[in-house]
């Protein structure tokens, strides 16, 4: 953000240089492509403000610089006496002035102190994301996936849009990689850059081929086609020149999948972007570690009792994780509600290693973890299918019966276990105080969990296992009392 800044400066004082045109739009682009990829795990609104503060100053950049560049293009490749030579460079002529008059005006308007504010905001925020973590892996890949996918629709279509639109995503990785993972970054920085200059020769093509046809089909028609079929053949040799490095002998994109996560990998850099969310929607990590530690004790101990197909699949075991480390969040000093938490995980890509009714059904769980319970009615959960509501139930179910539980006292981990019969589900849960307040407390917290079991939950209270107390030698026994004590924090 400092860059755009100093080349705003040299803008300013040289707008007629080319390069000082080049030089600041790229360094707003690099600034809006991680502010775009920061938004996708950070609910903050100052990153759309960052994205959106330099747009008109980019836009009328980009509109100078296009002109520039086809000028050149067209005085390179016509001659002196050439008709259509002499209609395009009057064109420019006479429009790149109000171009340059345009983007001067939107550099003057150009917010500064905002700029700098953001800048100092915005520091702490990226912080977040680590460079080289987990995290910054995940969003890499999810670039590469939606660049991949834009490559895919560009070679089958073979449009000037879908092209364009895969030079905007190499763009995206690049700028990615290079922020996040600089290691990486070192390797593919050269073919990087290739591949989007080769991208942007065949946009500016593109555009140059679009203005022959409206200046020149009628005004210098017998040289017209002579210029297509010109600009027709460098296009071709783009064409090829893209195709030889992206998918020649290297090809590029497996080899850019291999070096980022896969599988199992890719599952953990997916749960290490949920909790960069979960901690810039003001999750409180501590509450939040301590109900997905009590909310997963129930789930494993309800598995071994097969009180339900679903709390023996790995992939509600997931869910169960993620939810977890979300569910510390709530609507008190400036962070977000779950409901627009889950709104804001509804617009986000699908993260490596997920499902889109996977995380579907995640959004479900946030969503309905506190707060009211969910019904039928209701759009959101109405547009689940039914096998995506069951699971919200019982995700949300469980998280819900663990808040409960963490407000009672009980701290979690081992000693948990369940029974099923044909009347009820009891589940025994050490250091759990009896007590009427927590009795009352629990029939609220249980009752979602109740409601996707059609059956009760009864709640035994037993006694704590034997722990081994930091600093001390020797085990200690929990009781009750003392692990709501601890808790009372």
């Amino acid at each position: 953000m400092r860059r755009v800044l100093a080349e705003l400066a040299k803008f300013r004082r040289s707008p007629d240089n080319q390069d000082a045109v080049h030089d600041l739009r790229v360094a707003i682009r690099r600034c809006r492509s991680v502010g775009a990829v920061m938004a996708e795990v950070d609910p903050n609104p100052q990153w759309a403000e960052m994205r959106r503060l330099p747009r008109k100053l980019f836009r009328k950049l980009g509109a100078l610089r296009d002109a520039q560049i086809m000028s050149e293009w067209v005085k390179e490749h016509g001659g002196e006496n050439d008709r259509v030579r002499a209609i395009l460079t009057e064109h420019f002529s006479s429009h790149e002035p109000e171009l340059l008059s345009e983007a001067q005006r939107a550099a003057e308007k150009f917010d500064e102190k905002r700029w700098k504010r953001l800048d100092r905001k915005l520091q702490k925020r990226l912080r977040l994301v680590p460079p080289g973590s987990q995290a910054a892996e995940c969003l890499a890949v999810e670039r590469l996936e939606e660049a991949r996918d834009l490559h895919v629709r560009a070679v089958r279509e073979q449009k000037p849009e879908a092209w364009h639109e895969l030079r905007i995503g190499i763009k995206k990785f690049r700028y990615t990689v290079e922020c996040l993972l600089p290691m990486r970054y070192a390797e593919w920085s050269g073919v990087l850059k290739q591949l989007q200059d080769t991208l942007g020769e065949i946009h500016d093509l593109d555009v140059l081929s679009a203005l022959l046809r409206e200046k020149t089909e009628n005004e210098a028609s017998d040289q017209h086609d002579e210029w297509q079929r010109k600009i027709e053949r460098e296009r071709d040799n783009c064409l090829d020149q893209y195709s030889e490095i992206a998918t020649g002998r290297a090809n590029l994109w497996n080899s850019w999948a291999e070096a980022l996560p896969s599988g199992k990998r890719a599952q953990a850099s997916a749960l290490a972007r949920i909790r960069v969310t979960a901690r810039a929607a003001g999750s409180q990590p501590r509450r939040a570690a301590q109900i997905h530690r009590i909310a997963t004790a129930i789930f494993h101990a309800c598995g071994r009792a097969r009180v339900t197909p679903l709390f023996r699949e790995p992939a509600a075991g997931r869910l169960l994780r993620a939810a977890g480390r979300l569910s510390g969040v709530r609507a008190k000093g400036g962070a977000i509600s779950p409901k627009e938490l889950c709104r804001f995980l509804q617009r986000q890509p699908t993260p490596p290693g997920w499902t889109r009714e996977e995380w579907e059904t995640l959004c479900g769980a946030v969503r309905y973890q506190r707060g009211p319970e969910p019904k039928l009615k209701a759009r959101a959960f109405a547009e689940l299918t039914e096998q995506q509501q069951q699971t919200v139930l019982a995700i949300a179910g469980l998280l819900r019966l663990a808040r409960g539980l963490r407000r009672c006292g009980v701290q979690g981990g081992p000693g948990f276990q369940a029974d099923r019969s044909a009347e009820r589900v009891q589940i025994e849960v050490p250091g759990l105080l009896d007590s009427v307040e927590n009795a009352a407390r629990l029939a609220v917290a249980k009752h979602l969990l109740e409601g996707y079991l059609a059956l009760p939950v009864n709640l035994k209270s037993v006694t704590a296992p034997i722990a081994e107390m930091p600093g001390r030698k020797g085990p200690a026994v929990i009781s009750p009392s003392s692990t709501l004590a601890a808790a009372s924090d």
